[in-house]
């Protein structure tokens, strides 16, 4: 079985979790994509539900499928999210944003009582940090926000090249939100709750990739069949 098809199987295994009435954020990304397309053959034989899409091209794509959408501006809040990743550890703790969509996915997703995460198996790994973790920063002062993020990076044990996300095109990455991405390559990540405070508290920086305590499951496909993956508890809840 290959990659898209083990994407497929964890897209519909999530797709068994909604239900008539939802409504839905719909993540960005090839595995979020084959949700939206099995979400639309749902949608046309009678499901009932409505999304909130979390970029531009996953709207698109939800109205080619027929899946009607609206805005956070519109409803108070999502009974589920379920988006791609492109790291997951142990502890549910996410890297995203290779896409980059990650400012609007940390938002559907917070506003969410629920994240599923769908992934084939080769994005569970013990520590994050292989992928290049993204960074959304503001264009002016660029230099200085860079700065900045090479001291928290410093102060939280973590070093490793940085580069600016170029398009295919050659000419530096936009996101939706007219922002600029950076990469840093850092290998491995202690802690991630750490350093997500870190780059959260800088100016400058948007949003970063790290998603912690947002996912509440993890679906993953491989070659022996779907693991469904619950957060565990803190003691005491």
């Amino acid at each position: 079985m290959n990659m898209d098809q083990l994407k497929r199987q964890a897209a519909a295994r999530a797709l068994e979790e909604v239900r008539d009435g939802m409504q839905l954020g719909l993540g960005t990304g090839s595995t979020a994509k084959h949700f939206v397309e099995l979400l639309g053959e749902r949608v046309r034989t009678g499901l009932k539900v409505i999304g909130v899409p979390t970029s531009e091209a996953t709207r698109l794509d939800a109205m080619r499928c027929g899946v009607p959408l609206t805005t956070l501006d519109e409803i108070d809040h999502l009974d589920i999210t379920i988006d791609g990743a492109d790291e997951i550890d142990p502890e549910l703790n996410l890297i995203k944003g290779g896409g980059g969509a990650l400012l609007r996915e940390k938002i559907v997703a917070a506003a969410s009582d629920r994240m599923i995460v769908i992934a084939d198996d080769s994005k569970w790994v013990p520590t994050l940090g292989r992928f290049p973790l993204p960074v959304e920063v503001i264009p002016f002062g660029f230099g200085a926000t860079r700065r900045a993020i090479e001291k928290a990076f410093a102060e939280c044990g973590v070093s490793g090249q940085m580069a600016v996300r170029k398009a295919k095109d050659g000419h530096v990455f936009v996101t939706d939100g007219g922002h600029w991405i950076v990469d840093a390559q850092l290998g491995r990540i202690v802690d991630p709750p750490s350093l997500a405070k870190a780059l959260s508290a800088i100016p400058g920086v948007v949003e970063h990739g790290l998603f912690i305590g947002l996912a509440s499951s993890a679906v993953l496909a491989g070659g022996e069949g779907i693991r469904v993956i619950e957060r565990r508890k803190p003691k005491g809840d």
